[in-house]
């Protein structure tokens, strides 16, 4: 059976071995078998085995490696570059040596050129930065990373599909949704530039699936503009994209209303995040961040909104993050009761509300880095009609 933790502990052995032997030596030549037969056990179970290595998380394939969570060459492997890691059946033992060697150069060299860590050599071994294709081919010169080319299609298809499950009364599938995170990490990296994908709403229905990836993308944007750490970014990205798990309890009729709700609806409305923190927190005790955020992200600085607070307390940052996120994505979308907002016109609005609604230091953060990453954002189109 494939053991991709027994092939990673190898690698480690054998970067520490070359490090201290030269060639030739006895203790190198053995960490180098070690590892290539554990390579060849890998391959015998999976010919393509994929590795992420995103700052201290380390994902084989699709599946987080949460027993590695502090294998110190994660980090190191994507601070140089190396984010992501292909190999496959025609691997040799003196490729697997020549990109041990290449790791370690590029470990020794901390200045090393960033527009050469994003470049992969000629060998059946495929590294480099997140955003490598695993269908380009090889030629003579360094190959650089793919374009930007994405649709969010999938992503959109399993988020809907998890609001789905939620409705069916079933446990909320926590892999899929850090899958989603994941992917969406993969999709803002995977260019020479910061890349902000947001989905166009086309349909009413489909609010809750769009706002809820839309949110994920401008709270971890907004994290790493901040200079949060990867955890961090991925850990406000899994509460943007949870945020508004309970409006999966509320009746469709109420969601989707044209009209102004009445005050019996409206106060269904506002169990929602009651609602969305009870599913995650019954689901996976680990993530009370994202059980908070759910609860809290309806809350304005000056205690308005909702729910509220029998004694006055100030909300978790990673709410406050979600909360813009969550107004900009909200008024830039057209809605069954009103149109849709020009982005400098919420922009303005957050300013105007700077210290009531929102925090300062957050709402100007994030206008300061929606108007300048302006540039960088794309508006792709979701297509409900895709899946079925």
């Amino acid at each position: 059976m494939a053991d991709p933790i027994d092939f990673l502990n190898s690698l480690a052995q054998a970067l520490s071995a070359l490090s201290l032997y030269p060639d030739g030596h006895s203790h190198r030549e053995r960490a180098l078998d070690r590892i290539f037969e554990s390579l060849v056990d890998l391959l015998s179970d999976d010919p393509n085995p994929t590795f992420s290595f995103l700052g201290d998380e380390l994902i084989y394939n699709d599946r987080p490696l949460r027993e590695l969570r502090d294998w110190g060459w994660s980090k190191k492997l994507s601070d140089v570059g190396v984010q992501r890691l292909l190999l496959n059946r025609e691997t040799t033992r003196e490729e697997l040596e020549g990109f041990l060697e290449e790791v370690l150069a590029r470990v020794t060299l901390q200045s090393i050129d960033t527009a050469e860590a994003r470049q992969m050599r000629r060998s059946s071994i495929r590294y480099g930065a997140i955003g490598i294709r695993e269908n380009q081919e090889h030629d003579d010169q360094a190959i650089v990373t793919a374009s930007l080319s994405f649709s969010l299609q999938e992503e959109a298809d399993t988020i809907d599909w998890i609001h789905e499950e939620l409705q069916s009364g079933r446990a909320l599938p926590l892999q899929e949704a850090e899958a989603v995170v994941r992917a969406l990490t993969v999709a803002m990296h995977g260019d020479q530039q910061m890349i902000i994908p947001l989905l166009n709403l086309r349909n009413f229905d489909e609010y809750t699936t769009t706002h809820s990836l839309n949110v994920c993308v401008l709270a971890m944007a907004l994290a790493e503009w901040m200079g949060l750490g990867g955890r961090d970014v991925r850990a406000f990205g899994v509460a943007g994209l949870m945020h508004d798990l309970g409006k999966t309890t509320i009746p469709i009729e109420i969601l989707n209303k044209a009209g102004a709700l009445t005050h019996a609806e409206r106060e269904i409305m506002k169990r929602h995040p009651v609602e969305g923190a009870k599913i995650i927190i019954s689901t996976e005790p680990d993530l009370a961040l994202a059980a908070v955020v759910a609860y809290e992200h309806h809350i304005m600085l000056n205690g308005g909104g909702y729910p509220t607070f029998a004694f006055a307390r100030d909300c978790h940052r990673g709410s406050k993050f979600v909360h813009v996120c969550d107004v900009y994505d909200a008024l830039r979308t057209t809605r069954p009761y009103r149109g849709a907002w020009e982005s400098d016109k919420v922009l303005a609005y957050m300013e105007e509300r700077s210290g009531l609604e929102f925090e300062g230091e957050v709402a100007h953060a994030f206008t300061q880095m929606m108007r300048e990453w302006e540039p960088q954002m794309t508006e792709l189109q979701y297509d409900d009609d895709a899946k079925n």
